[in-house]
């Protein structure tokens, strides 16, 4: 966004919206203000509800939004990362206004939650497409999409943990107001969105093995997807009873939760970032359940099932000192040299002259 920014042949238009506009996760669009980019739009849709039903009417109101927002802007070219529902209503609604989609991050298997049919529709919606690794790439290829209209490009999360100045352990320290201990665990668990029910349960099983490790905890709290409001409550109670040991945020931010990941000494649950971020930081990740199966993993993921006893030998395995040499060595799948620069130049130079027209490529 910001190349797009200082490029004067360009214009930056942003919209946010769901969590970003939040209390309840943050309010994080101040995030992006305090970074010097302007929010042209917000599209407010979150309903204050994790059921199945209020997921689909907040996507519904979504789409509602984004039309009146793009009838407004009259963008050119959309810019999307990823495969939340949010995103999914942006480019529904683009695909009516016929408005050419740049997607990021397409191709990834993720066989525990519904993102993973909303990532491949996004991708047949889409015209251009920045799949992290080769594999990806492929499997863009595969549902339909031209050949020349792909490129693996890597992770751009990766690109900003080398143009990120993090900050130093104190200043860590001070910005969560939270003394890390030398071993510390950064926490972030996600409900299984396909998964009927079960995050109560998991969630459980994950505080009962934490609680049995001499650590100290840092969670970040789940997001708005469908029964992610059990999993948050569980966590404020464990930190009201731990407040020594554990720490809660609702959003640490880009910043400091780069920065935390340069000063913990295990990575814990069912985020992506666990198996995309972390292991550039050649740290062991312990991802539990179902929720990420499917991605490229580098040797440093330790998976085991969202039960007490698998935890427990996760943890065990990521504590052995046998395999230090194992996760300092480790190499990141989606890590590429100037990921955003070569998104930024591919938008900038192709031409949207009848993109918005697709044909598809059979295999």
């Amino acid at each position: 966004m910001k190349k797009v920014q200082n490029d004067n042949e360009l214009q930056l238009q942003i919209i946010a919206t769901n969590m970003h506009l939040s209390p309840e996760f943050g309010l994080t669009y101040r995030e992006i203000e305090n970074d010097g980019l302007h929010i042209d739009k917000k599209v407010d849709m979150l309903l204050s509800g994790d059921s199945s039903t209020a997921t689909v009417k907040s996507l519904g109101i979504g789409i509602l939004g984004f039309a009146d927002a793009y009838e407004d802007l009259r963008p050119d070219l959309i810019v999307v990362l990823g495969d939340r529902y949010e995103i999914l209503g942006a480019v529904e609604a683009a695909l009516i206004f016929r408005i050419p989609v740049a997607h990021i991050s397409g191709g990834d298997i993720t066989e525990g939650a519904y993102d993973d049919a909303i990532r491949h529709s996004i991708t047949k919606m889409s015209h251009l497409h920045f799949p992290t690794t080769k594999i990806y790439r492929k499997r863009v290829i595969q549902l339909g999409e031209q050949p020349d209209h792909v490129w693996n490009v890597g992770n751009i999360a990766i690109d900003n943990i080398h143009h990120t100045n993090l900050l130093s352990h104190s200043e860590f320290e001070e910005s969560i107001h939270f003394k890390l201990d030398q071993l510390t665990a950064l926490v972030t668990f996600h409900p299984v969105t396909l998964e009927e029910q079960t995050a109560e349960e998991q969630c459980h099983a994950l505080l009962d093995a934490l609680d049995e490790q001499p650590l100290k905890i840092i969670f970040t709290m789940p997001n708005s997807d469908s029964n992610g409001r059990i999993i948050i409550k569980l966590i404020n109670e464990y930190v009201e009873c731990h407040p020594e040991k554990a720490i809660a945020f609702t959003s640490l931010g880009y910043l400091r939760y780069l920065s935390a990941l340069q000063y913990v000494g295990v990575v814990v649950g069912n985020s992506s970032s666990g198996i995309v971020e972390v292991p550039s930081f050649h740290l062991p990740t312990i991802n539990i359940g179902d929720r990420q199966k499917g991605r490229l993993q580098a040797e440093s993921i330790i998976n085991c099932l969202p039960t007490l006893p698998s935890i427990r030998e996760a943890f065990a395995e990521a504590f052995n000192p046998n395999n230090h040499l194992r996760f300092e060595q480790v190499t990141n799948p989606y890590e590429q040299p100037d990921t955003a620069n070569r998104i930024y130049q591919t938008i900038k130079s192709f031409p949207l002259e009848g993109l918005i027209t697709k044909h598809f490529y059979d295999l």
